[in-house]
């Protein structure tokens, strides 16, 4: 069973749609009891990290567990900054610590949010990126960036005023700060590179 978590952060249409479109029949799972079963899992998200961190609060001891069983894993867009250990925009709430590191606000040199197509470089190997070309566009919308410690977890990089990780990986877990749902054929390739883990 493919788990989308519904955990009220955002328009989940889209993802779940996508999901079908590759043949697959995912789940809106709004308790952690939903997750127990689940063979993929999949933390969208789209708006403030404070708000969606208390309510995703309640998944975290059964989703580290999932992870802990090597149940492949992918955060999108706020799912990013939820992976990791927190963020500039509530200082005051712990993420969900999956990798260390934590997120910081674009500059003011630059537009924000970050709203369009993009370029994505991989820097190195993953099964998340398996036939997608080097430098593809994907489509991305944030005001903050993801700031993992450890660089191998770093499986591409974006430029927008500065460098930052765009997709981060680790054993079974999979974060992109773009949004492959929206991000065409390319985005697709992802999509189904990650549900067929």
């Amino acid at each position: 069973m493919i788990a989308i978590i519904d955990y009220g952060a955002g328009n989940l249409k889209s993802l779940f749609n996508a999901c079908q479109l590759l043949g697959y029949s995912p789940r809106l799972v709004s308790r952690p009891g939903g997750l127990g079963r689940a063979e993929k899992i999949i933390l969208p998200g789209v708006g403030n990290f404070g708000p969606a961190m208390k309510q995703l609060e309640s998944f975290r001891d059964v989703l580290t567990q999932r992870i802990d069983e090597a149940v492949p894993f992918l955060g999108i867009c706020l799912g990013i900054h939820l992976v990791l250990e927190g963020s500039d925009e509530a200082p005051d709430m712990r993420g969900l610590g999956i990798f260390r590191g934590s997120c910081r606000r674009f500059p003011s040199t630059v537009k924000i949010p970050h709203m369009g197509w993009n370029n994505v470089s991989l820097v190195r190997d993953s099964p998340l990126t398996r036939g997608i070309k080097d430098n593809c566009l994907f489509y991305f919308v944030h005001s903050y960036y993801p700031l993992p410690e450890q660089e191998k977890a770093v499986i591409g990089e974006t430029e927008y005023g500065l460098r930052f990780p765009s997709i981060i990986g680790g054993g079974s877990v999979y974060a992109t700060q773009f949004h492959p749902e929206k991000s065409g054929e390319m985005g697709l390739k992802l999509l189904r590179n990650f549900l067929e883990l």
